[in-house]
């Protein structure tokens, strides 16, 4: 509720965007759940080895589809992208650089689901959003109205309530576990 509240009065709002977002939040969620579930049942592998094998077959399964489906742009696109930068040796910093660390995010994000579940994984994604929207207003000085600010605040109070309360059913937990 609280991120809806937030993006409600955003301007360049659009339904393609918004299903687009939400096909995306969902595919996100099924793969903590069957990445979780991949890692409780072959205790060989830990996050870092999944993250790998999903990224190689992800390669060898979505490289021929980008050919067929965008490669005739390819060329064209890529001499717009250089004619963007001051020279093309800074165009490729940034794609390296890029590259490099959503790499890293995305490795430590495997390494993290090895340690929590796929729902405390998935709030915290929650919180990175409303991180990156205060980063935006901060940095590009976005305009930000009331109910805006009222949304981002219950994003960010929801998220504290359920870290209390799964911090206390762990030590619950733990404690009986002590007792037994």
């Amino acid at each position: 509720m609280g991120c809806s509240l937030a993006a409600i009065t955003e301007v360049s709002f659009n339904f393609q965007g918004l299903f687009g977002a939400l096909i995306s939040n969902v595919g996100f969620v099924l793969r903590n759940i069957y990445s979780k579930k991949s890692l409780q049942s072959f205790k060989e592998v830990n996050g870092l080895n999944l993250y790998g094998w999903i990224s190689i077959i992800s390669l060898l399964y979505l490289f021929p589809v980008a050919v067929f489906v965008e490669g005739s742009q390819w060329v064209a696109e890529y001499h717009k992208a250089l004619e963007t930068t001051q020279t093309p040796s800074t165009f490729y910093l940034w794609v390296i650089i890029s590259g490099v660390f959503y790499h890293l995010y995305n490795q430590s994000s495997y390494q993290a689901l090895d340690e929590i579940s796929p729902l405390t994984f998935s709030v915290g994604n929650t919180m990175k959003r409303v991180v990156v929207i205060v980063s935006t207003v901060l940095v590009f000085r976005n305009p930000v109205r009331p109910l805006n600010v009222l949304g981002s605040a219950i994003a960010v109070f929801g998220t504290f309530l359920y870290s209390q309360a799964t911090s206390k059913k762990t030590a619950k937990k733990n404690e009986g576990e002590k007792k037994n």
